[in-house]
């Protein structure tokens, strides 16, 4: 937001408007975008984050400036945290309607991942000039993620437009006919951001969406604090139609009822998109919790699992192990034999306490080292009167 001019209007175009001017200056400002990427590394690794899928933008605009910034980054928490680059053409790839061939921001994208260090590839189908080139969108990243052995990320289906068609079942067709199957893709996935759409399927569509995704390596990502503020937006007509529990989607129900697991996660953070929320993943429960009324034990560790284990099997990031004593596993908590990367979460009373109130005060331990310590320091003015009382008594106590 700092780099951004005053926000007046609010409206989506402002938006667009105010970030494509300061991303103009990304890359005469390198020292700045080094500082602002890792301040948000730090926090998400005190909040308790111990992998993470960060997204850099590439076009003609910013160039390289995003991608080297993330690589330089990467590498020095590569102590501390597992940091996935994606790299990411938010731009549309198509410069005009008309146009047959992908353009310069396409290119770039091309000659970018001939570096090292990038686990992902992605796009924003939805910015195209129109449905045709947002499918060839498509075509291209996925192709690009198959030559290139990488994961695929699209923001896709980012409306509530019950007369779109829902840009996942091509995202779907593609994969199948490209044979991009959990059978032939190892650990490579294609994950889904945004997704609003989604909440308005049938359950004849969940059915559907579920079947799919028992074949084929998809994965769905809410990101409730963007998704809520960008969906809120006036219509054309001045009129705000949309209900805030219809703006992002509810994971619980959706588990509950359809047996699809989708992941919660942070994205946007402090800019003209979504100007509020924190990046502590543990704030989302708490979110959800109140926009959907989860009131159950089931449905409160669902949400748990949708901020630790679903997301990273939404990133292609989780481990199979079993226990070294040959029990049975519980994804949500350390085990033995298990990966010793988690958070403790101190004054927390239970685990629906995390879920539902956590602390502060937070240890993450990642590759079996403490890496990270947050805790909060407090004063009222009534510890301060009783120290004093305190004081007075020592003195009394002293002179007798």
């Amino acid at each position: 937001m700092e780099q951004c001019d005053p926000l007046l209007t609010g409206s989506l175009p402002e938006a667009l408007q105010v970030t494509n001017k300061a991303k103009a200056r990304f890359p005469d400002r390198l020292v700045d975008l080094h500082a602002r990427a890792t301040r948000l590394v730090r926090q998400s690794v005190e909040a308790g984050v111990t992998k993470m899928r960060a997204y850099v933008e590439i076009d003609t605009t910013v160039g390289m400036a995003c991608l080297d910034t993330g690589l330089k980054v990467k590498s020095e928490w590569k102590d501390a945290c597992d940091i996935q680059i994606v790299a990411f053409a938010q731009e549309a790839l198509y410069p005009s309607v008309t146009a047959e061939i992908a353009g310069g921001n396409f290119k770039l994208l091309q000659t970018a991942l001939a570096r090292d260090g990038i686990s992902v590839v992605g796009s924003a189908p939805w910015v195209e000039p129109s449905r045709e080139h947002a499918h060839k969108n498509i075509a291209h990243i996925l192709k690009l993620a198959q030559d290139c052995h990488l994961h695929a990320d699209f923001h896709l289906d980012y409306n509530l437009d019950a007369n779109a068609e829902p840009m996942v079942w091509e995202v779907l067709r593609q994969m199948r006919e490209i044979g991009w199957t959990k059978a032939s893709a190892g650990n490579g996935c294609v994950t889904i951001g945004h997704a609003t759409r989604l909440g308005m399927f049938s359950a004849k569509e969940w059915v559907r969406l579920r079947t799919e995704m028992d074949e084929l390596p998809l994965e769905i990502v809410a990101l409730p604090q963007s998704d809520i503020y960008m969906m809120g937006r006036p219509s054309s007509d001045g009129t705000r139609s949309v209900p805030l529990t219809d703006r992002t989607l509810d994971v619980a129900t959706i588990w509950r009822d359809y047996g699809v697991h989708v992941a919660l996660s942070v994205n946007n953070v402090e800019n003209a998109f979504t100007p509020q929320g924190y990046l502590d993943p543990l704030t989302l429960t708490c979110l959800e919790v109140g926009l959907f009324q989860v009131g159950t034990e089931p449905g409160w560790r669902e949400l748990l699992r949708s901020v630790s284990t679903t997301s990273k099997e939404a990133i292609g990031a989780m481990e199979e192990a079993g226990r070294l004593d040959g029990k049975a596993t519980d994804s949500l908590v350390p085990f033995i034999g298990g990966r010793a990367d988690f958070v403790l979460i101190h004054e927390a009373r239970s685990w629906q306490s995390a879920v539902l109130s956590p602390s502060f005060d937070r240890t993450t331990v990642f590759g079996g080292r403490e890496v990270a310590r947050r805790k909060a320091s407090s004063w009222t003015v009534f510890d301060g009167m009783k120290g004093m009382q305190g004081d007075r008594t020592g003195k009394l106590n002293a002179c007798q």
